[in-house]
């Protein structure tokens, strides 16, 4: 409200309008009144006071502030910082070492004893001088300010108790802004403004852990360690405007699940979660139905398979040979029997149907068969050579006299020279490198997706269990139900989701069909093999499976069904936290999949798979 203002005799400010001055844009974010007392401010219906932070405990460990930032009711906190020259720095970190030695000499000369908190204080100075001396770090003048909100007077008075009860526990002295109630308030508000001036100096390493980068909600796995927290920053806590920060590989397992009906934000999620592992040094590998990672993984130089490309094959009967760092190929001593296996589990994702006792006798025996006709056998000597191609085991099927193997290899006929024979008909022509490699199976027929993605994570899951090269990894399944659909794809994944803590991998499972996980047994081991659990917004339709499934209480299922895009309920073992995914403006620009934003894109960021036509 624009005007000019007059205090009366009480100390209230009062705005007396001014009929030529026209009201500006401002005037929506002024309170309609303020009265100032000497230790709190009525603005507008609601009572504020405001404290300066005068002591601080010794040591801080990270996330110190964060219970002040979860407090149940409205508590306003401001950190000023501002740097100091470290020039001057130096110099008063000398004249502060001059005092301290100075009075330590004087009490010695004297015979007194000694005090335990000069001491403390002059080993802090001598190590503070060295670290500033070295760069190790710099110096701040840093303020540190509350402000507590309430309805009433009386409110206020209970309120400002617990809050400065709160401080008093992590060694925090609260002193109100006594007649200096409204620059307190001013102080805390976000004007960058510090009218108080109450300052103590911090280093890097203090102000570094002042910032609120731990979640209260979801507790590390060691709450006795000071060490700097691990994991991905998922985005902010929904209950009390708390960071929601999680690491999977401190979990039991590493696995993940993500679940959410369509336009929630769940790939949305997983590129966040994908992006800021990469920044860990976590080696990434995506399966990705739609074409999504495409610009995420080309911004940041990783490796793009696109399956479905006419130069793009994948051969199933690749034994699981490994590439040592010092370039020595190495495999397991059982590795024909391992692909045998293998390739019963492709033949029956490729026929859609689980194979009788009688057919599996059969597959196995040509399989065999096929590898002997390529001069491999269980003597690796001869595993260097090439392998064969599915091709050759129809033809071997198909020469034999038994119904059943013509059978078998009349049905492997559209996938050998029919119209799904592109990806088959060679050997492999792409190996995953990289920190980051996305499967793309966009431009895969519906009838070859399912078995895309079994020979994609057994592509990945090669590289993964190479024991010469051990990494932290991520193995991400975009829209999972494409695999869980099948029987035999489904049992392939429930193994790998088993098998992938003991090679320091994590399996993350997002997909929006719920029916296809929870409507199985085989769906809902998995879940309950994944230590992180993301619940996204979810159908009506299909909630009370999911309130079955996770145990979740009344509240938490209406928030699971009006929940906002990007909004979700993440659950470790006996602890949940409701938080909201967030995103920098340049990590938006690289993950998002709005129409709006895609369309300002030039055609070569923003190639949808067309061609133009002569």
């Amino acid at each position: 409200m624009t005007g000019k203002i007059s205090r009366n005799r009480r100390g209230t400010t009062r705005p007396r309008a001014s009929s030529a001055a026209p009201l500006g844009r401002a005037s929506a974010f002024t309170p309609d009144s303020l009265s100032v007392a000497p230790r709190h401010l009525e603005v507008g219906g609601e009572w504020v006071s405001s404290f300066a932070i005068t002591g601080y405990p010794r040591e801080v460990h990270p996330g110190w502030l964060q219970p002040l930032l979860s407090y149940p009711g409205r508590v306003d906190v401001s950190l000023h910082a501002e740097p100091i020259d470290p020039v001057t720095a130096a110099n008063r970190l000398k004249r502060q070492l001059s005092k301290l030695e100075s009075g330590r000499r004087h009490t010695s000369e004297k015979g007194r004893l000694l005090d335990p908190m000069v001491e403390a204080a002059t080993e802090d100075a001598y190590d503070l001088s060295a670290r500033v001396a070295r760069g190790e770090g710099k110096l701040y003048r840093v303020g540190l300010y509350l402000t507590v909100h309430a309805v009433s007077e009386d409110a206020l008075a209970n309120e400002v108790a617990a809050v400065r009860s709160l401080a008093a526990s992590l060694m925090l002295n609260a002193q109100p802004t006594t007649y200096r109630s409204l620059q307190g308030w001013v102080s805390t508000l976000p004007l960058a403004l510090d009218l108080i001036g109450m300052r103590r100096t911090f280093d890097t390493s203090a102000l570094a852990a002042a910032f609120p980068f731990t979640s209260p909600d979801l507790p590390p796995a060691d709450p006795t360690s000071v060490a700097a927290p691990s994991g991905v920053l998922y985005g902010f806590n929904v209950g009390s405007q708390g960071l929601v920060h999680w690491d999977r590989f401190a979990a039991d397992n590493y696995n993940s699940v993500i679940l959410g009906r369509s336009g929630a934000g769940k790939s949305y999620l997983v590129k966040l979660e994908t992006l800021r592992s990469l920044y860990r040094g976590i080696e990434v590998a995506i399966i990705d139905p739609e074409d999504e990672y495409r610009r995420l993984c080309e911004a940041i130089g990783g490796t793009y398979i696109h399956l479905g490309g006419e130069d793009v094959r994948v051969n199933p009967f690749d034994l699981p040979i490994s590439l040592r760092p010092d370039g020595r190929r190495t495999a397991p001593k059982d590795a024909v029997t391992r692909r045998a296996l293998f390739l019963h589990t492709v033949i029956g994702v490729l026929l859609g149907a689980d194979l009788s006792a009688q057919q599996r006798a059969m597959l196995d025996r040509a399989i065999m068969a096929t590898y002997q006709q390529a001069g491999i056998t269980s003597d690796p000597r001869t595993w260097n050579r090439p392998a064969p191609l599915l091709g050759d085991l129809a033809t071997v099927l198909t020469d034999t006299d038994n119904p059943t193997a013509v059978d078998l290899g009349a049905r492997l006929h559209p996938y050998v020279r029919g119209a799904f024979s592109t990806m088959f008909s060679g050997p492999t022509t792409t190996r995953p490198e990289g920190h980051l490699t996305v499967f793309s199976l966009r431009d895969l027929p519906d009838e070859l997706k399912p078995i895309g993605t079994l020979l994609t994570l057994d592509t990945v899951w090669r590289r993964v269990s190479n024991p010469a090269i051990r990494r932290p990894r991520l193995i991400t399944v975009d829209e999972a139900w494409l695999l869980m659909a099948d029987p035999t794809g489904a049992k392939f994944l429930h193994r790998m989701a088993k098998a992938s803590r003991k090679q320091w991998a994590g399996l993350t499972i997002a997909t929006q069909d719920v029916g296809d996980v929870l409507g199985t047994e085989l769906g809902k081991a998995i879940i309950a093999n994944a230590a992180t659990q993301i619940l996204l917004r979810q159908a009506p339709q299909a909630i009370d499976e999911i309130v079955a499934t996770f145990n979740l209480s009344e509240g938490e299922k209406q928030f699971l069904i009006s929940a906002d895009k990007g909004q979700g309920l993440l659950s470790t073992g006996t602890q949940r936290v409701a938080f909201q995914s967030l995103a920098s403006p340049q990590e938006n620009a690289l993950i998002t999949t709005d129409p709006k934003f895609l369309a300002t894109l030039p055609d070569s960021e923003n190639n949808s798979g067309w061609v133009e036509l002569p």
